[in-house]
Parts: C-alpha cells; structure tokens; sequence
C-alpha cells in the first residue's frame, strides 16, 4: 500500500516531462513515475539519471540487470524485481539464474549457473547492498574480471543507484502494476 496517493494516471502536466516519460515508456506512466511527479523537479532529475544508467553505459547489459536484481532481492523491492527480471532474460540472463538468486546464499555464489564475471558481479552486489563495506578480496577479483576501470566505475554505480531506487520503492510503498 502506498504510503501517499499516487498522481492520477491521466496527468498532463508538466506537459514536457510526463510526455517524455510517456513517451520512454510506450505511453504508459508506471506506478513508480506517478509517485515521482508529485515534485517534477525530483522526478525530472530522476529521469535524466536513470535513463543514462540504463542506456548509456559501456558495461554489459547482463551484468547490468544481474546487479539491480540481486539489490532487489537483497532489499525486498518486489516492484524492481518485476521490473528487471524481464531485462535480465533479455540480455542473455536464465530462468534458472533468475531462479537461483532467489535463494542467495554462499551455495549461489559457488553455482555453476554462473560464469567468473557474474560470481564477481554477485558478490560485490551483495557486499554493496548488505554492509557497503567491499573487501579487498572481492574488488580484486572484480577488478580483474571487468578488466576496465570504466566498467568497474560502472557497476559500483548501479549497484549503488538501484541500492537508492530499492529503497525508494520500498519506503514509498510502491507496488507493481
């Protein structure tokens, strides 16, 4: 249950942002757009970032969506999860991969579902998520697997940015459509 209202789905203003988000979006406004355009300041800056997050970066969309679904299973943002596990299929992930993060625990870590680059992804994921904190251990092997510091910036980034939308949805109350 939402913690406020969301905007009423027919919203027309402001006139450029909703739409360029209804036009991101086939026409449609999610629940998580309509909770954001009660301060279209917040919900244009939100749009911008995120947009460059998931279609801008050099790093491989797979590692991308490997990382915004552990952060949403780790934070119990259900409406993430709905949201990205279709873009994890799409960008090469497995039903089996998808279903094995669900039962995250040091077996998954060791699974041969995973390649050396998805265990690395998995692991810095859940440092990230769970303690902020990464050990010396896991940025090295991170490092080592990404072989670019570009990709490297790149998935701390998401990791961190879907850290804050997780959050976001859950405090919120959003719910999936």
């Amino acid at each position: 249950m939402p913690v406020i209202p969301y905007t009423p789905i027919d919203i027309q203003d402001p006139r450029e942002l909703v739409a360029s988000i209804r036009s991101r979006r086939g026409g449609a406004l999610l629940n998580l757009d309509r909770m954001l355009l009660h301060s279209p300041a917040f919900a244009t800056g939100w749009n911008g970032f995120l947009g460059t997050v998931r279609n801008d970066l050099n790093l491989p969309p797979k590692l991308r969506e490997l990382a915004i679904c552990i952060v949403a299973i780790l934070n119990r943002a259900e409406y993430e999860l709905i949201q990205h596990s279709p873009e994890f299929l799409k960008a090469g992930g497995t039903r089996a991969q998808l279903d094995a993060l669900q039962r995250i625990s040091s077996s998954t870590r060791q699974s041969s579902l995973f390649d050396t680059t998805e265990l690395a992804v998995i692991q810095l994921s859940i440092e990230m998520t769970q303690s902020v904190q990464v050990s010396e251990a896991t940025m090295h092997t991170v490092k080592a697997e990404l072989k670019s510091d570009q990709n490297l910036v790149e998935l701390i980034g998401v990791i961190a940015t879907y850290n804050m939308v997780s959050r976001y949805l859950v405090a919120l109350g959003i719910e999936p459509e």
